[in-house]
């Protein structure tokens, strides 16, 4: 087993990362679909959950289509992964106490709170801001 990210939120970071290049302009789910090798049906459905999550809006007419609700300094890898994927955490115990009867004298039970929060506060740290700029994009 390896710890990393579904498709689904790397598809996820490519839609906003398209969507930020637009400097607040729109776009189609095709046309982010084609420019960042989505499949569509796929694009539209992460798309949906972005909007679901308030880091896209979604503009109906003929010039509409999709475009990001905040600036990029204030969208986190964080909110993208957690948008399509959820909360984050290393073991179902850290989200709910009540599912392990163990976590009370579980030796381990701190670490995995430990690890989650720094793994949060690492991608939370890690605007598309400081993503681009850092890219020289």
């Amino acid at each position: 087993m390896s710890v990393q990210i579904t498709r689904e939120a790397d598809y996820a970071i490519r839609c906003i990362l398209h969507l930020v290049g637009l400097d607040g302009g729109m776009s189609t789910v095709r046309n982010i679909a084609d420019r960042e090798s989505i499949p569509r049906s796929f694009a539209a459905k992460i798309v949906q959950k972005l909007t679901k999550a308030g880091l896209v809006e979604s503009v109906r007419g003929v010039k509409g289509g999709f475009r990001i609700t905040r600036s990029p300094e204030e969208i986190s890898l964080l909110d993208v992964i957690e948008a399509v994927e959820g909360p984050i955490s290393m073991n179902i115990c850290v989200l709910d106490k009540k599912s392990c009867d163990r976590q009370p004298q579980c030796p381990v039970h701190p670490c995995w709170v430990e690890i989650t929060e720094s793994i949060r506060e690492r991608l939370g740290s890690y605007t598309f801001e400081r993503i681009l700029r850092e890219s020289g994009r």
